[in-house]
């Protein structure tokens, strides 16, 4: 049974945004497209503005179950596709010599030891093999920072929903997932497998989609204290850091100050919440003193926002 899509991109809008997630008119169409073709949706962007979230909430939203593949730096098949119980297999065979199997037996039960029963799966073959009533969301996280060979062995998967072990043969989705994979690209995917998806850019968002994004998460942030975090922000992002904040660490910012019962925005406050909203010492350097207050007068001041260069 395949997810419902929704009829239209401005339904899927609504089904987003009823979970919580924002999207802008080309992000809700990249989705659609992938959803209606059946196509992998590609989505790169820099770290912290909802790449992940994006298979997150279709997960929640198709009422599917979310397959998620970690990737990282020699990340293989045995952690990413399958590989054999060999301590089972090892019982196995200890049972068969205590039992005194003849010859032609253990060269019969060698090829029995290599059967589905001692397969493990790894979410890669999970998506494909899953029988539930709907087919899952496979979210491959962060695919830059595995090898470009692992990328290579995606092809076959992502072309035809398909893997194939050599002592089993060819497995093939009875309906294919709902793959969605993100990229922070730290380094460049290959066009072969951009090709085999409909891609999408997630930029920094606007002032507006990022009040729009708090007020949502965090809906019991005081009207004051989201626009001045979500100007303060959009602030920090022009000034000359290491480490750009994401959307991520905004939304953990306005929690931490909800919980410190925080009304507005203050310079002491932001002096002690720094660590929450920027990730290395040397930005937190960079921010403190005067040039806080400065930030905070422009996050506050509309026009002065629009109209200044942020300090360096």
């Amino acid at each position: 049974m395949q997810p419902a899509t929704p009829a239209s991109i401005d339904d899927l809008g609504q089904l987003l945004a009823k979970h919580r997630y924002i999207a802008d008119d080309g992000l809700a169409t990249a989705i659609y497209l992938a959803l209606k073709l059946r196509r992998p949706l590609l989505l790169e962007g820099e770290a912290g503005v909802g790449k992940t979230e994006v298979a997150k909430v279709l997960s929640a939203a198709l009422g599917a179950d979310l397959i998620r593949l970690q990737c990282y730096e020699g990340l293989d098949v045995n952690h990413a596709v399958y590989e054999w119980n060999y301590a089972r297999q090892l019982i196995e065979i200890r049972l068969g010599e205590a039992g005194g199997e003849q010859s032609r037996d253990r060269r019969e039960r060698a090829r029995e030891l290599f059967g589905p029963e001692f397969l493990i799966e790894r979410p890669l073959l999970q998506a494909l093999r899953d029988g539930r009533d709907r087919p899952p969301v496979l979210l491959i996280d962060e695919l830059d920072r595995a090898d470009e060979e692992f990328e290579g062995y995606l092809l076959e998967l992502l072309s035809d929903f398909q893997i194939t072990i050599p002592e089993l043969g060819t497995i093939k989705a009875a309906a294919p997932p709902v793959v969605v994979i993100t990229s922070n690209r730290t380094r460049e995917l290959h066009d072969a497998l951009k090709r085999r998806c409909v891609y999408a850019w997630i930029d920094y968002p606007s002032f507006e989609k990022e009040l729009r994004i708090i007020t949502t998460k965090v809906p019991e942030a005081p009207a004051a204290l989201a626009e001045q975090v979500t100007g303060f922000v959009q602030e920090l992002r022009q000034a000359d850091l290491y480490k750009v904040t994401g959307v991520s660490e905004t939304l953990d910012w306005v929690a931490a100050l909800v919980a410190l019962d925080k009304q507005e925005l203050d310079a002491a406050t932001i002096e002690r919440t720094l660590g929450i909203v920027l990730k290395t010492q040397e930005d937190m350097q960079n921010v403190r003193g005067e040039r806080i207050q400065q930030l905070l007068n422009r996050a506050k001041t509309p026009g002065a926002r629009a109209a200044a260069p942020a300090t360096n």
